[in-house]
């Protein structure tokens, strides 16, 4: 995997068996001595502080690899999202475009509620749109995402759904779809008004997706600056000027909101996301969010535990053409865990001991559990990882027989470790 810091010594697996699970430690990577024959120093694991006490009222810093939440405060707080609603916005603006229904040549022509309520007639933040103009709507997403222009994403929304209210119900359906169940959204530009109202929980999830399905579109975060109608502004993320490793991605401020920062920063093939809600100054906010990257990328990493596709288990499989059915999961399984935490891995899998055919390629067996330190961190279905369809006639007879006399015997548990992944490059 890309994302990957390092791999380690892959964790063992385990069968769950007649409802006994057997995990087992993985092994600790051997050390090679020391050059001059020297025994090498016993060298402690790197402990590992608390995470920064930030200005902020709610912040959350995300792992974008495996979307874990690695530090919050207050994570589900729903508060006035200010401008960070525009990240919806985009999201759903982006969609509609992948799904053929708008297209980043489209004219969109500037209602009077577009030009007055973002910015004509308002103190907001505008892109400075001419009433009654028609704007190419890659200009629009660029003035609504680099410029924070509430006229921007007024249009944007109005093209999209034929009015803001429409489009807020579009909104609400991919916050749903993407599981932020702590948001509402009124508007598309986060114009402060009742029941609008997200959490930095919800914000980092939804920074997530963005990154992940809509990569083109989320490089315009990144770009410092951009000028419509004679008017240049520059992006107002100050991270973007402080550190090149930061990319996007939205601020935020109103009275109610305070200041927000939404910010994703990427080392190597690490990425973060930190979400702070609430701050009280630009600078505090901006300080908050990097003190987050920051402390995820020096004292966290992200380890492959299992390749998606090779078989943990070979179950026996009754009354079916094969008698035995591959078991894996269907896609890499990562954890993100504090440096020096990876030999407080463990994992079982939770099996039935009795699986009798027919099974669909991909259909869920059963539940791999990984544990730290005798904490639950992530459980993954446990797939079929072929078809396994019913045997003849007299095969089924037959098993049917075995099974008879098979009782409450325990199933068949061949659950080998997974071959060590190549190495990704070290960060």
């Amino acid at each position: 995997m890309s994302f990957i810091r390092r791999i380690l010594t892959p964790l063992a697996a385990a069968a769950l068996v007649a409802g006994v699970a057997v995990a087992q430690t993985p092994p600790h990577p051997t050390t090679p001595p020391h050059p001059s024959g020297v025994p090498n120093p016993v060298v402690a694991p790197m402990p590992v502080p608390p995470p920064p006490d930030v200005d902020a009222q709610s912040w959350v810093l995300m792992d974008y690899a495996t979307g874990q939440i690695l530090a919050s405060k207050a994570p589900d707080d729903r508060r006035p999202p200010a401008s960070l609603t525009k990240v919806m916005t985009d999201y759903v603006v982006s969609a509609e475009i992948a799904n053929g229904r708008l297209h980043n040549n489209d004219q969109v022509t500037i209602s009077e509620h577009a030009w007055r309520s973002g910015g004509g007639g308002t103190d907001g933040s505008t892109s400075f749109l001419k009433l009654g103009s028609q704007v190419e709507l890659d200009d629009l997403l660029k003035g609504m995402i680099i410029q924070s222009g509430n006229d921007a994403a007024i249009a944007l929304a109005e093209h999209a759904a034929g009015s803001e209210d429409a489009f807020a119900n579009l909104m609400n359906a991919y916050a749903k779809q993407l599981g932020m169940v702590n948001s509402h959204f009124v508007n598309a530009s986060g114009y402060p008004v009742d029941d609008h109202y997200s959490t930095a929980h919800d914000i980092a999830i939804l920074s997530r997706a963005l990154i992940h399905d809509f990569p083109e579109d989320y490089a315009i975060s990144k770009i410092k600056e951009f000028e419509w109608n004679g008017i240049k502004q520059q992006n107002r993320n100050a991270l973007l000027w402080r550190d090149p490793s930061v990319d996007g991605i939205k601020t935020g401020h109103t009275a109610a909101a305070g200041f927000c920062l939404d910010a994703s920063a990427k080392h190597g093939d690490e990425r973060m996301i930190a979400v702070v809600m609430g701050a009280s100054t630009d600078k505090a906010r901006a300080d908050a969010a990097m003190a987050l990257l920051n402390y995820g990328f020096r004292f966290y990493e992200t380890h492959k535990l299992y390749d998606a596709s090779k078989p943990l288990a070979t179950p026996r499989l009754w009354k079916g053409e094969a008698n035995a059915l591959p078991i894996g999961v269907a896609e890499d399984v990562l954890v993100t865990v504090k440096t020096g935490q990876y030999d407080q891995l463990k994992a079982a899998m939770d099996i039935p001991a009795t699986l009798i055919a027919p099974f669909k390629k991909g259909q869920q067996v059963g539940t791999l559990h990984i544990t730290l330190d005798g904490q639950p961190i992530k459980d993954v279905p446990l797939v079929a990882l072929n078809e396994a369809p019913q045997g003849g006639f007299f095969s089924r007879l037959w098993d049917s027989i075995l099974l008879w006399f098979h009782g409450n015997k325990k199933a068949d548990a061949d659950a080998p470790a997974p071959a060590p992944a190549a190495p990704a490059s070290a960060k």
